[in-house]
Formats: structure tokens, sequence, C-alpha cells
């Protein structure tokens, strides 16, 4: 198949486009904006472009005249995994948000539509559960109550494709990520975040004193999930998903096992909860394993290893 992933320079992004380009043609797109470091953005670009089967156009998803770059190819699907990520930093700049997950799924809905696209995948959020109660989190919960203005836009997204697979015909799934981490990850993630303050010996911000758990995710894992939502089948216009480990973890746990790969103590700064972060996150993968066959395996004390070996050899630390 054909396949157009935005967001293609980003963490989810690299690993999608890496595991899909052994068996479709892959059109990646990204802005390579400076949210964090362009850098490793970059770095990621090199690791694709190494692959023909990969192709990759530098521009944004709210370029309204994207779609006539690609008039000349049958694009099969559609993945948009491009966002303005980040729950706290939606309390600083609010624009980007909807100007990247609102209107930029918009205009690649439109895209769709203008191009006869039939299958459209997109990245939607464990944050949408917002302040839900009910664990594990279900795609039959409801999900009208977002605490955070990134919650808010990511249930937006959602609430779009149901329009353009009820008026378009455009089958949709929506991918609700829970905490995703890994080689490649972001630096604003917590994996990444505490293993580059515990080994510059500077204390790591634990929030909530840290009473969080979640859901913590291995990439190949939600990797899996995408290819199970490209490779499904039958009669449905839209479908949401949650791809989580189904098995939340404690915060502090996590840290630890941080801490014993590196082979040093943190300093913590013990802090109250931030304004739209949640304490629990948990995920119902009921339908995702019998619709998708998606069945996460990585447990942190595999994962955390994983992504430590690889920020150790991409930033040369001994």
């Amino acid at each position: 198949m054909n396949i157009l992933v935005t967001g293609a320079a980003g963490f989810i992004g690299l690993h999608t486009c890496l595991a899909l380009q052994a068996k479709h043609m892959i059109y990646g797109i990204d802005n390579l904006n400076d949210y964090y470091d362009v850098n490793l953005k970059k770095s990621r670009l090199k690791l694709l472009k190494k692959y023909k089967n990969f192709q990759f156009l530098k521009t944004d998803i709210q370029n309204k005249n994207l779609h006539n770059k690609f008039k000349r190819i049958k694009l099969d699907v559609i993945i948009n995994l491009a966002a303005q990520a980040g729950v706290r930093h939606s309390l600083k700049d609010p624009f980007s948000y909807i100007n990247s997950n609102v209107l930029g799924q918009i205009n690649l809905l439109e895209f769709a539509k203008k191009l006869n696209v039939k299958k459209f995948i997109y990245a939607s959020s464990s944050s949408v559960y917002g302040g839900n109660e009910k664990m594990p989190f279900s795609v039959k919960h409801r999900v009208d109550k977002p605490i955070s203005l990134y919650a808010a836009s990511k249930k937006s997204t959602e609430l779009l494709a149901e329009c353009y697979s009820h008026l378009f015909k455009i089958k949709c799934i929506g991918l609700r990520f829970f905490t995703v981490y890994g080689p490649w990850g972001r630096p604003d993630m917590a994996t990444f975040i505490f293993t580059k303050k515990i080994l510059e010996n500077k204390k790591i911000n634990i929030f909530n004193y840290g009473n969080m758990k979640r859901d913590f995710t291995y990439i190949d894992d939600i990797v899996k999930g995408i290819k199970g939502a490209v490779n499904l089948k039958g009669d449905y216009k839209h479908k949401i998903y949650n791809l989580g480990n189904n098995k939340p973890e404690d915060l502090k746990r996590f840290i630890s096992i941080i801490e014993k790969n590196l082979k040093i103590k943190a300093k913590r700064n013990l802090l109250p909860i931030q304004p739209g972060d949640v304490a629990k996150t948990s995920a119902n993968i009921d339908e995702s394993k019998r619709e998708l066959n998606f069945n996460p395996k990585t447990s942190i004390y595999e994962g955390i290893p994983k992504f430590i070996e690889w920020y150790k050899q991409y930033y040369k630390i001994k």
C-alpha cells in the first residue's frame, strides 16, 4: 500500500515508518518544529532516509494545498501522528494545540476527502478520559470532561473524525495512546527527563508526591497496535481503541528501575499534582486485543533498560 504518515520525524512516527516500510511505500511529512530538540528529529529522519520505501516532504499538516502534492499518488491510508503534544505545555501555549491538533486534523480529513483516501488512522490520547474515576478506562466510557486543553484538543479530533466518517464514508480509526516510552523518545516525557537529570546529578521533579500510576506502554507494542489498525478489515465507519499496557505501574517503582539501571540514586523534589494531570491511568484493551490483535508484552523491567541503552549510545555517555 501507499501510506502517508504525518509526524514522521517524531517518536511514534519514526517507529511506525520503520515498521511499515518493510511491506509498504511510506510518504512521511513533518514540519520539524522546535517544540523540542530539532537535531533529534533530524537524526530520526536520517535513519528513515536509508530505506528505499520511504520518501520525506517537509511541510505542515495545516498546509491547505497539501493534497496537491499527492495528486499523482494513489494513497491507501493516512496515519496522522503529527500533534502538539504534552499536557503541561498546553497551559503555556494553548493556540499551538488548536492549530496543530484541531486545524491540522480537519485539513487532513479534507485531504482524505479530496483524494478519496479510504482509511484515516489518527493518534488520540488517554488524556481524553480526563477526570473519569472508573478504572480501567474503556472506550465505552463517556469522555466529555477533559481537564487539560491537550485532552480537549484530542477529543475534538475524535469528533471531527466521527463527522467525516459519517458524511464522506471515510473509514476512521482513533488510537488512544497510553504513556508511550522507548528508544528515540521525546525529551519532554518522564523516562527521558528522569534519565537525563539523574545522569547530570540534578533533582527530578516528582509530582503528586510520587503517588501516581501510569499505564506505561513500550513503543514496539504501540506500533503493533498501529499495524493492526492498518490491517483492520470489515465494514465500519469510525472506531476508537485504547493502546495501553493494561498494567498501571507505580511512578516510584518506575523511577527505582531507572536508578537501578543507571546505578545512580536520584535526587528527588516532591511536588503537588500539576494542573491538567491525572493521578492514574489504566487501559481496558479488550477491543484492541480482539480486533487489532494487540497484545502488549513489554514490561517496564524490559523497556526501561532498552531506553537507557539507546540514550547512552545516542548521547555518547559511557
